[in-house]
């Protein structure tokens, strides 16, 4: 007889933006550096549980501060 899987009970990640109603701004580093990894990459939604319209956003605020060399493209 074969075991049957154990259910995994996932809970649903909710926007932080939505909730707080921050603001994302390309000068707010501090906020930002929470949202890109220690390799420089940007963690996507499902990590984040940030909804689609924020993390499009966000995006568009880090490239912009990188581009402006706010924050590094890649880690040291």
């Amino acid at each position: 007889m074969a075991r049957k899987k154990p259910k995994v009970v996932r809970f649903k990640k909710s926007c932080v933006f939505c909730k707080k109603d921050l603001d994302i701004d390309y000068k707010n580093l501090e906020l930002l550096g929470r949202y890109v990894s220690s390799k420089g990459k940007i963690a996507s939604r499902r990590i984040t549980g940030n909804c689609a319209r924020h993390q499009r956003k966000l995006t568009r605020e880090i490239k912009r501060a990188r581009y402006l060399s706010l924050l590094r493209y890649v880690a040291r």
